[in-house]
């Protein structure tokens, strides 16, 4: 018999358990420790107060040896703690998260979008929903779904299709395996995501003898796994035949750390780079091989690139429909792919040659075996030309001097000259993530952070607490449309009450302009797009603005401080007393619902109507059926 059999036990309830074990929990990659889960967001009801509440409130109160601080933050809202925490993984690059517990029915069913955001993003959370009693004594408990036909579903089931590990605790030893396999899941690179532990509210609360060594220091490590030489000999031998290759970035290079490997690859090689919305900043902009963004929101000059080219190398891209223009981006008949990939479900799209790998792994391995190639001259020229036309037109999008109101794409071209290398922007939703992957130009990795994968709105206003929790050294800052900014709010009252110094710009422009213009394209005529006061006949009547709603004063009541001005000249002077102060703020501005946006340079597949009485959407159909003609699967 082990000498372990000896340790001894000791009587903890379920939950009291479950806050001991994590915070003894740590990732590792490459000799750096990180505590996994460093802390804890959580809204109490009847379902969890007594159960995981209590054992955060013992925790903080009445520490005892062998179990590490749990810090609490108290957010206003179930899907934006989520937010916040997915937020926060994303800027530790998949290394740590927060946990997450909520009460029983609604609270919990709030987190179900937040746990689709991260297991779409490719980020870990850890969530604790509450859950009806195991026993079935008080049956059915306040806020229970009732199912006739099967007495052990629960609104939590609705996690099972959006996490990545989903389980549910009815008895009190369950929780050793089902614990391990979260962590196991959390700080796996190929499959993290949304980790679901329902908790039964009367088992949180029971008391059971526990084995000592189950709350021992345990160092889980993120694996960085190499190349099959093979694969890479493939990927070489495709390259090398290749006219006309370039890179795609996503975000698996980032979360890697392997930009470094990229820029070494790109600079020895030659072969262009273009980014996804969360590859943005793998490759500085202003690298020679840098050709920004690619796909139905990417700029001419990685567009115009992808239109030719032959092989196409994705690294740690899931090749979402907007970085393939839906299918339309690679226009060239005989475009091979290679991708590398830590996942080999997203290492096999578009028939590709995988290399199942770790970015930083594989970058240095492929680095290696083609040292001595290089581009042809006249491409590198052709890649010089179309980033200098591209820059051309970012400053003219940057400094458009467009009015009565400016657009929007005005404000982040002051932000970006004013925003340091280490500083962190954040979105979300709207026409606000188009704008910036064309126009941002990222410096570092760490500097752009638009959430595009799900593209939640209501995501920027908690995601910029998350940032600003991992990276308290860097300014943040959330651009909020006013339409996300209705959707939620909340957590403004959370970053006051926690002293966490971050900067709000709100665009106000009275309407969804992103969705408007969609709609307008479609034939749909900005149908329910703008804000406007109802009047007689359609919505579509050119009324006054809606009377009363003032988002700016809104946002004051939440505590923050908020300075409302007009045009670029004060935003930048508005910036800077942000900047200086020690407060959460907000800017305030209109734009221009109407734009103008940056010119477009690809497609995306958004079906019209194909029968209408309106000539609007005849049109566009008619538009449609042409546009999507270059369509077709990678084969």
């Amino acid at each position: 018999m082990s000498n372990d059999a000896y340790r001894g036990t000791v009587d903890l309830t379920v939950a009291q358990a479950t806050i001991r074990f994590l915070s003894n929990q740590y990732s590792e990659r490459d000799g750096v420790e990180h505590r996994l889960i460093p802390g804890a967001f959580g809204i109490f009801g009847h379902g969890n107060v007594a159960g995981i509440g209590q054992a955060l409130l013992q925790n903080e109160i009445a520490p005892v040896e062998g179990e590490n601080e749990m810090p609490y933050i108290m957010p206003r809202n179930e899907q934006g703690q989520v937010h916040a925490a997915a937020a926060f993984a994303k800027t530790t690059n998949r290394m740590q998260t927060y946990m997450c517990t909520a009460s029983i029915g609604p609270g919990s069913l709030n987190m179900v979008t937040g746990a689709a955001l991260a297991t779409t993003n490719r980020v870990p959370v850890l969530l604790f929903p509450s859950d009806q009693f195991a026993t079935r004594i008080p049956d059915p408990v306040l806020q229970q779904l009732e199912d006739p036909t099967n007495l052990n579903i629960s609104v939590n089931d609705c996690f099972v299709p959006v996490s990545r590990f989903f389980d549910r605790i009815n008895r009190p030893e369950q929780l050793i395996p089902s614990l391990l396999n979260a962590m196991r899941v959390l700080t796996d690179p190929a499959e993290t995501g949304a980790v679901t532990i329902a908790m039964p509210q009367d088992v949180q609360a029971e008391k059971w003898t526990w084995p000592v060594e189950l709350f021992d220091k345990r160092v889980w490590r993120v694996r960085r796994p190499p190349a099959e030489p093979a694969a890479l000999a493939r990927a070489v031998e495709m390259i090398k035949a290749a006219k006309r290759p370039m890179v795609i970035a996503g975000g698996g290079v980032i979360y890697s750390e392997a930009s470094e490997q990229l820029r070494e690859f790109a600079t020895r090689t030659g072969i262009p780079v273009a980014d996804t919305q969360a590859g943005k900043g793998a490759i500085n902009f202003d690298h020679e091989c840098s050709i920004g963004g690619v796909g139905s929101t990417g700029g001419d000059s990685g567009n115009h690139i992808a239109d030719e080219a032959d092989l196409v190398i994705g690294i740690g891209t899931r090749y979402s429909d907007f970085t393939t223009a839906s299918k339309t981006q690679f226009k060239n008949p005989d475009v091979k792919f290679v991708n590398i990939n830590v996942a080999s479900f997203d290492a096999a799209k578009q028939s590709a040659e995988m290399v199942v790998a770790d970015a930083r792994e594989a970058l240095t391995a492929l680095t290696e075996l083609l040292d001595g190639y290089r581009v042809d001259e006249a491409y590198s020229q052709r890649i010089a030309q179309e980033k200098k036309a591209w820059e051309e037109q970012v400053q003219a999008c940057y400094h458009r001097g467009h009015g009565p109101l400016p657009a929007q794409t005005e404000v982040f071209g002051a932000l970006n000259e004013l925003m340091g290398d280490e500083d962190v922007v954040i979105n979300a939703a709207g026409s606000m993530p188009g704008d910036l992957q064309a126009l941002w130009q990222a410096r570092t990795p760490v500097q752009y952070h638009v959430e595009y994968a799900f593209s939640c709105m209501g995501y920027e206003v908690p995601a910029a607490m998350g940032v600003k929790l991992a990276r308290p050294q860097s300014e943040v800052v959330a651009i909020v449309g006013d339409g996300t900014y209705q959707m939620l709010p909340m957590e403004l009252a959370t970053v006051v009450q926690e002293n966490i110094k971050v900067i709000y710009v709100l665009l106000q422009n009275h309407g969804f302009a992103s969705i408007g213009a969609l709609s307008e394209s479609r034939g749909s005529q900005r149908f329910g797009t703008k804000y406007r006061q109802r009047g007689e006949g359609s919505h579509l009547a050119d009324e006054e603005l809606v009377k009363g709603v003032d988002i700016a004063a809104n946002a004051a009541s939440w505590g923050i401080e908020v300075l409302t001005v007009n045009g670029i000249e004060e935003f930048r002077a508005a910036y800077q007393k942000a900047h200086e102060s020690d407060r959460p703020t907000m800017i305030h501005i209109e734009t221009d619902l109407m734009g103008p946006n940056p010119p477009g340079s690809s497609w995306w597949d958004v079906p019209v109507s194909g029968v209408s009485r309106l000539e609007s959407t005849q049109k566009a159909h008619a538009e449609y059926v042409e546009d999507r003609k270059p369509q077709r699967h990678y084969l």
